[in-house]
């Protein structure tokens, strides 16, 4: 978190006691409690909360911008004005979102710009829609065969930070499921096992009935062919989300 020096620069002259506490408690205790809470949930809780009182200000503005750096994207920042909108009030939540385009205004050119230039030698493909509940972040899917002829193969790339719930194949005979990975860096990770760090040539292979995921790491795209093994019985089951701690302290470990 870094330091915050607003309240000092606006009041230290009128009101330094009211300066100090917001920039050292609020902003220097509070918000450097993330051992307890990250800072994209405090963004949350935080833009919620203003837009609850009506304050549709300067303030939301900074807290918006706050959580675009966080690590909310676009695409939930939309999804938690319209929930929000339900509890909050109509007119708070049309306030919010004309400022909230203003925050998000060049993220879709600059993802589109961006994502165009990976995916690797098998290319991008189109945005993982049909899956989006299932990932935090933007994943994208090309598929390279036809499932209803062959084995299934797609080249699955995800944006940096963005990565899969928990999930299991199952399978009574045979399945599971092998990573190919082919550009950028990301992880890979088995319930009960320490993470695995993939680079392009890496091979992961996923028996059935293991409880895993992977994604990007922080910092970089990340693409791999993803190849469904044939089995009896076959199925997916997604679980819940790898949480903001779980992968940050991955990251921290690297």
């Amino acid at each position: 978190m870094e330091k915050q020096t607003a309240g000092r620069d606006a009041l230290n002259d009128f009101a330094p006691k009211f300066a100090e506490l917001n920039d050292d408690v609020l902003f220097g205790e509070v918000w450097s409690r993330e051992a307890y809470l990250s800072l994209k949930i405090r963004s949350i809780v935080t833009v919620t909360s203003l837009i609850s009182k009506g304050i549709v200000d300067n303030s939301l503005s900074y807290h918006l911008s706050a959580a675009r750096k966080n690590g909310v994207t676009k695409t939930e920042m939309a999804e938690i004005l319209t929930h929000a909108a339900f509890y909050a009030g109509w007119p708070n939540a049309w306030a919010a979102f004309r400022l909230a385009k203003e925050v998000y205004a060049d993220d879709s050119k600059k993802q589109d710009d961006s994502a165009a230039e990976h995916g690797g030698f098998f290319g991008i493909g189109q945005p993982n829609a049909g899956f989006a509940k299932y990932f935090t972040g933007n994943s994208y899917l090309n598929p390279l065969t036809d499932p209803k002829e062959t084995v299934f193969i797609a080249n699955v790339t995800f944006e940096p930070g963005c990565r899969n719930n928990w999930h299991i194949h199952h399978a009574s005979k045979g399945g599971g499921q092998i990573l190919l990975c082919v550009d950028g860096e990301g992880w890979y990770q088995e319930e009960g096992k320490a993470a695995q760090s993939l680079k392009p040539g890496d091979v992961v292979t996923i028996p059935a009935e293991v409880k895993h995921w992977h994604g990007a790491k922080k910092d970089c795209w990340f693409s791999h062919l993803s190849i469904e093994c044939l089995g009896e019985e076959t199925s997916n089951e997604w679980l819940e989300m790898v949480t903001d701690e779980e992968y940050s302290c991955l990251e921290e470990e690297k």
